[in-house]
């Protein structure tokens, strides 16, 4: 079975190409007068990506040697230098980027890879980096409209509540909301609540409970939206949030920095939970102090916040649209498009993927190691790993995009998740930084 989001890197460069077509509506042929194909060209690209999605994108197999691949952190070199402000001569970034190659010890890129590279990044992004007054005057009208329809697009966010809850260790922590908001009729789609900062995994989990079907079934706003539209925040625009949204044919917008058109709609959605919803749970904060002491922990908060969202939220008359979102989401008997499973829908969000070599003793990955007497035939061969940040148990394994097992961590059987490990980390650092210096100690 091939994995619809582990798409080759050319696979995912000709999306970036074809992007202002899909996005913005930029003709294929004001594509090709810039250059970066023929029209021709564009029309099969397009035609593949409609019909077998991203990995329709991907070269057919075919001997591949001495080709210079460039390393990943030369092509965000390559194409941060190509939205510079001025932006240099193609010539000029190639000239840099050969310099770090061979100072590196590697082989420098060729002038057309480069060239190849400079001309797969989207003129939007360009555009916005070197003449950003132009670009917003082209394109801030863009998210001013309302959606026609339910699902056609979504709008995420996450904010930090104002209340205490218990963690753990029954230490009072602020908790993260992240929530997806349907623009139509203004329902939730989804959320996710941390104790952590917001991060890439969150914004999949809240993603991931929008998408599926949801547990209780008073809340049925559901299905893959049309259009994602969110900040530029890192958890934002991590490689992983983007290869998922191309894999399900979600358009995946940013809201220009220091501009964030059309966000008012889910702000004013945050203002409704500090209003109606907090006031009433224990440890509620009034400018940082809490009215009384916090008692709940992080599942009675997740709890208390789907019955406020299906029994009053939902319910209540929206006094923008004048009707209830849970009845304005399913009005005309609307039916959402779904994936195909939820297994699908989790190795696409839930799942990171790392590119690593498969050695003799198995896989090595955040400092584990995992075994499947499959791996035998792909020692010395790179393969794609995909791992739960959530349970580091298990992993599976891709090579070229096709499945090959599932790998286990023998040594970890009861393993701890990633944030678990993060956070064991902080502390044991703060201790080290608490503990007096060998010097104070003597004073």
């Amino acid at each position: 079975m091939r994995h619809p989001a582990l798409a080759p890197p050319l696979a995912v460069e000709r999306y970036r190409t074809l992007e202002p077509h899909l996005i913005d509506g930029v003709t294929l042929a004001d594509l090709a007068r810039a250059g970066v194909a023929s029209e021709r060209t564009l029309q099969r690209w397009l035609q593949r990506y409609r019909v077998e999605g991203l990995s329709g994108l991907g070269r057919s197999s075919r001997s591949d040697q001495g080709k210079v691949h460039v390393p990943d952190h030369l092509l965000a070199v390559v194409r941060e230098l190509a939205t510079k402000r001025p932006r240099p001569p193609v010539s000029a970034i190639h000239r840099k980027v050969a310099a770090l190659a061979v100072a590196e010890g590697g082989r420098a890129p060729s002038y057309s890879s480069i060239c190849r590279i400079v001309g797969s990044v989207p003129e939007r992004r360009i555009a916005a980096a070197t003449d950003p007054a132009a670009y917003r005057d082209h394109h801030e009208l863009v998210h001013r409209r309302e959606a026609s329809a339910s699902n056609e697009m979504w709008q995420a966010d996450h904010t930090v509540l104002d209340i205490l809850v218990l963690d753990d260790a029954g230490k009072p922590v602020r908790p993260w909301l992240s929530v997806v908001l349907d623009d139509h009729s203004r329902a939730i789609a989804g959320y996710f609540i941390s104790l952590d900062a917001p991060s890439a995994l969150d914004t999949a989990l809240a993603l991931r409970h929008a998408i599926w079907r949801k547990a209780d079934p008073d809340w049925i706003v559901s299905g893959i939206p049309e259009q994602l539209y969110v900040d530029n925040g890192a958890d934002f625009v991590s490689e992983h949030v983007e290869q998922a949204c191309m894999a399900l044919k979600i358009r995946l917008t940013h809201s220009l920095p220091g501009r964030p058109r059309g966000r008012g709609k889910i702000e004013r959605l945050f203002r409704t939970i500090n209003d109606m919803f907090l006031p009433d749970l224990p440890g509620h904060l009034i400018r940082a102090k809490p009215l009384s002491p916090p008692t709940l922990s992080l599942g009675d908060l997740r709890a208390r916040f789907e019955a406020f969202v299906c029994g009053v939220y939902h319910q209540r008359l929206h006094g923008s649209t004048g009707e209830a979102p849970v009845a304005r989401w399913q009005k005309g008997g609307f039916l959402p498009a779904m994936p195909d499973s939820l297994d699908q829908l989790d190795m696409l969000l839930v799942h990171v993927p790392k590119l690593r070599k498969v050695l003799r003793d198995g896989i090595r990955l955040l400092g584990r190691r995992y075994v499947e007497p499959t791996l035998a035939a792909f020692v010395g061969e790179m393969v794609t790993v995909l791992y739960d940040p959530r349970d580091l148990t298990e992993v599976h394994v891709y090579h070229e995009g096709w499945f090959v097992c599932r790998a286990l961590s023998p040594e970890h059987l009861a393993a701890p998740s990633l944030r678990d490990i993060q956070r064991a980390r902080r502390d044991a650092k703060n201790r080290d930084l608490d503990q007096p210096t060998t010097m104070e100690a003597r004073a």
